[in-house]
């Protein structure tokens, strides 16, 4: 049985975490930066070590194929992406592009042939986190944006994204928005502590949950906290929290909801100042598209009475949404078959994070394995998976695309 190099994976997963290394600890590659441009050279670099040719697209996506003995056929792919979030850790996204590349290089050295070609995919943009929307590259190459709307997508710091790839050179010529895929199966650490709970290294993902963001202004009046008596007051800052105490009830009135005010800004933000406006976010997720439907309608329903009882006017913006989805039986089988090839245990999970396998999932058979993070931690310097896992968790990659490609 073939198996992965461990020592050769996780030295690369040392020397990629050192490209936009940050002092103190963990690693920072925002999307469309220096950083995150090495870190995409540093994966051509080792494919072209292969004689693998390197496809980039317009927007930056990379893509690689080794030949199956029927070149024509439909490739099985494989990867995540190898930008980040601020101060992030070295196993988020990295973990599936470079145990992608090392599954092409077990397959290279051993002259190890298969039916459907084998490819790696790194997506750029996976983050969201400079330029939004996130899961920009997987989306691109889905089909559902244009080269011209990305390009003129302004990020935080002003800038455009076209402007960002004509300065670095970054993207390329290929469309790859054509191809088609035979399936994608992407390796990911959970990001969660379920695993660890239990006790396994890896876990078959047989799904992900949707995704809805609500952006929500509350416009009331400021005015002196001293001398406006209570019941003549338009107080944002009340609404505020009581949309938040409303959110954590409806959590509990609704199994398997999870729901977050992310982020909260009221102004003028001084201590003897009414707030006259709040914005707020509400971050709503469940595995149940119906449901999750059901929770967004209810909280759009609450904010407007919370408000409209304290004479408080109100806006409510949805800013991202990502449909629920079940991975394909195909690719979750294949992937269950590559686990218990292992001897591992088969444990399955429904992913609580957004992936570019949730959204490659409504272009071809998609599917996903699971590595144990130690705490769940996470988008944090101290995220960790240890060699053990890791080897596992690529193993089963190895062994899961064998069965996809024939």
């Amino acid at each position: 049985m073939l198996r992965v190099n461990r020592s050769r994976l996780l030295a690369r997963l040392d020397d990629l975490a050192r490209i936009g290394a940050l002092e103190g600890g963990g690693v920072q590659r925002l999307a469309f930066t220096e950083q995150d441009l090495a870190g995409r050279r540093f994966v051509e670099h080792h494919l072209q070590r292969m004689d693998l040719t390197p496809r980039i697209d317009a927007i930056g996506n990379l893509w690689a194929l080794r030949p199956g003995d029927h070149p024509d056929a439909a490739p099985v792919l494989l990867g995540s992406h190898t930008d980040s979030v601020g101060r992030a850790g070295r196993f988020d996204g990295s973990l599936g592009v470079l145990a992608a590349l090392e599954v092409l290089e077990v397959l290279h050295e051993n002259a190890h042939s298969t039916h459907r070609p084998v490819g790696l995919v790194s997506f750029v943009n996976e983050e969201g986190v400079r330029f939004m929307p996130d899961m920009m590259g997987s989306l691109y190459l889905r089909g559902d944006l244009d080269t011209d709307w990305v390009r003129a997508v302004r990020g935080t710091d002003g800038t455009t994204i076209g402007e960002n790839l004509d300065k670095l050179g970054m993207a390329g010529s290929e469309d790859l928005r054509s191809s088609s895929v035979h399936a994608f199966l992407e390796l990911h650490i959970e990001q969660g502590p379920v695993l660890e709970e239990v006790g396994l290294p890896v876990a078959v993902v047989t799904g992900v949950q949707g995704l809805r963001w609500l952006e929500i202004t509350l416009k009331g009046t400021a005015n002196h906290a001293g001398t406006t008596p209570m019941d003549r007051r338009q107080d944002a800052g009340l609404v505020a929290a009581r949309v938040v105490v409303a959110m954590r009830e409806c959590t509990q009135s609704i199994p398997g909801l999870r729901a977050t005010v992310g982020r909260l800004v009221p102004s003028p933000n001084l201590i003897n100042v009414i707030p006259g406006t709040v914005e707020l976010t509400l971050d709503l997720r469940h595995p149940e598209q119906d449901t999750l439907d059901h929770a967004v309608e209810r909280m759009r329903g609450t904010v407007a009475g919370l408000a409209e009882a304290e004479g408080v006017g109100y806006d409510i913006h949805e800013t991202a949404s990502a449909p629920a989805v079940q991975f394909d039986d195909l690719v979750v089988q294949a992937a269950r078959d590559g686990a218990a090839a292992l001897g591992l245990p088969v444990h399955e999970l429904i992913s609580g994070a957004g992936h570019d396998a949730q959204i490659l999932a409504r272009h071809c058979p998609s599917g996903m394995l699971f590595v144990r993070s130690r705490g769940g931690v996470s988008h944090n310097p101290a995220e960790y998976s240890s060699p053990e896992d890791v080897e596992a968790g690529a193993n089963a990659l190895l062994q899961a695309a064998l069965r996809l490609a024939g």
